[in-house]
């Protein structure tokens, strides 16, 4: 087990406590629920493991240390947990306190998913793409997408959505990936938004679809705003040329917010 920078509650502390108030110290700000936190994952509630991963991933309440971080999680996900499991892959995927291992990442994104986790199955469909550390199969891609998708994962609606529009492994069906995009969009997915956006356009729903660009910037990277941006002004469709105002209007909205928050 790693030690930890800082005091760890006891594991007497902890049987007091009990653990709904160790959830409640878990709300407080970082300096006061760091202590209970590195006690719990130090006792192996696996949970707290996690967590605590997240934190040093994060650098939240603490310094940066992507070693603790990939420590952290791979104790957790040894010992069975499904979060853990993914996050461990995204450490291996990205180098993360780690070397870079595409067959690692891609193994514990397997075990991941088979433990149930959404971003897990999302990870190990993304693998099955691009073939990265694992055979290429876009049919067990759009499998593992679809078990996401079932849970809510908006990230995997909105992927099932193009696969769908695309024709790629089922013929294509303008009405179910439509479909797909909208509860994208509503789960909070940035690119569900704008696809949602785009195809209600299309349909001659355009002031749903105004309602829908403009809500991209808000949580969109910049990359992704860019790319929309040119996408909106250059496509031979007036009616996308016409979404282009909002969305450029929402995306200067949101940057003058986010320069005045900083």
């Amino acid at each position: 087990m790693e030690t930890l920078p800082f005091r760890t509650a006891s594991p007497g502390e902890l049987d007091q406590l009990g653990a709904a108030g160790l959830a409640d110290k878990l709300s407080e700000p970082p300096h006061l629920a760091l202590p209970w936190l590195g006690g719990a994952a130090m006792q192996g509630n696996l949970d707290a493991q996690m967590i605590l991963g997240q934190w040093f991933l994060a650098g939240h309440g603490l310094p940066r240390d992507e070693a603790q971080a990939f420590a952290w999680f791979k104790h957790a996900a040894h010992a069975g947990h499904a979060g853990a499991a993914n996050m461990a892959g995204r450490c291996y995927e990205n180098g993360w306190g780690t070397l870079q291992d595409d067959n690692a990442a891609a193994h514990w994104y397997t075990l991941a998913a088979q433990r149930g986790s959404d971003w897990g199955m999302y990870n190990l469909a993304t693998a099955l793409v691009l073939g990265r550390g694992i055979g290429a199969s876009r049919a067990e891609a759009l499998d593992w997408y679809r078990r996401a998708a079932g849970m809510g994962h908006a990230k995997s609606l909105n992927i099932v959505g193009g696969f769908y529009e695309d024709g790629w492994e089922v013929g294509r069906d303008a009405a179910t990936a439509m479909d797909y995009y909208r509860r994208a969009a509503e789960g909070g997915d940035f690119r569900g938004q704008f696809n949602y956006a785009r195809t209600l356009a299309l349909c001659g729903r355009e002031r749903e679809a105004i309602r829908w660009v403009r809500q991209v910037p808000r949580t969109a990277n910049a990359p992704f705003i860019e790319k929309m941006l040119a996408f909106l002004r250059d496509a031979p469709d007036a009616v996308l040329n016409r979404l282009f105002t909002h969305a450029d209007a929402a995306a200067r909205l949101s940057s003058r917010e986010n320069r005045s928050s900083a």
